[in-house]
């Protein structure tokens, strides 16, 4: 995927998603990249609850690197991407950033390790060919 358009995915920060100051509890950033790495799985035609049933793996976060630039609030629309995606054997490590969608201000950045393993051992299991088709 280096050369390809990053995926984006649309968020709007719900009051939930704030501290008392209304602004992005640092933790929800994680949440927002979470929901935007099962959205590109699914845009790669990988069903994240179809490959833990066959081929019988799953994904899961084995390291992340992040990086708080800008402070998002309440009410904003923020857009998330996936990009720069690298496949090893069993592990994606990929980077995401989210940005203000209305200024295009990146609030925050971030470098995820994902490995694939197998749903009922836990253990690394090479990441699927249908997911390394996609990326090539």
């Amino acid at each position: 995927m280096p050369d390809q358009k990053p995926f984006v995915w649309p968020v709007r920060v719900y009051y939930e998603d704030t501290d008392a100051g209304g602004v992005v509890y640092y933790a929800n950033y994680l949440r927002f990249m979470e929901r935007a790495r099962t959205e590109w799985l699914r845009s790669l035609g990988a069903e994240p609850d179809a490959l833990t049933a066959d081929p019988g793996v799953l994904f899961v976060v084995a390291e992340v690197s992040i990086r708080y630039r800008q402070p998002g609030r309440f009410n904003e629309a923020l857009n998330v991407t996936v990009e720069d995606v690298r496949a090893g054997r069993s592990v994606l490590t990929l980077n995401q950033r989210i940005f203000r969608e209305t200024t295009g201000d990146l609030l925050t950045e971030a470098t995820v390790r994902a490995a694939c393993v197998d749903a009922e051992t836990l253990k690394p299991q090479r990441i699927p060919e249908q997911i390394l088709g996609a990326l090539s």
